[in-house]
């Protein structure tokens, strides 16, 4: 549960950078927005393995 709530606050801390890089046009702004999906796909790789494994050992 713990990689989860640090995705939900990574997805908040983006939001910020988000607005900026859609709605101001800022570019540097869309870099962070770049690196913080990438963290994203990174953590939630994370918690699909732990998941996986806790269901796994579940089934023995």
């Amino acid at each position: 549960m713990k990689k989860f709530e640090e995705l939900k606050a990574l997805i908040a801390s983006i939001e910020g950078d988000a607005d900026k890089f859609y709605n101001k046009a800022n570019s540097a702004a869309g870099t962070r927005v770049r690196k913080g999906m990438q963290d994203l796909k990174n953590i939630a790789q994370a918690i699909r393995a732990e998941v996986q494994e806790l269901k796994n050992k579940e089934a023995k």
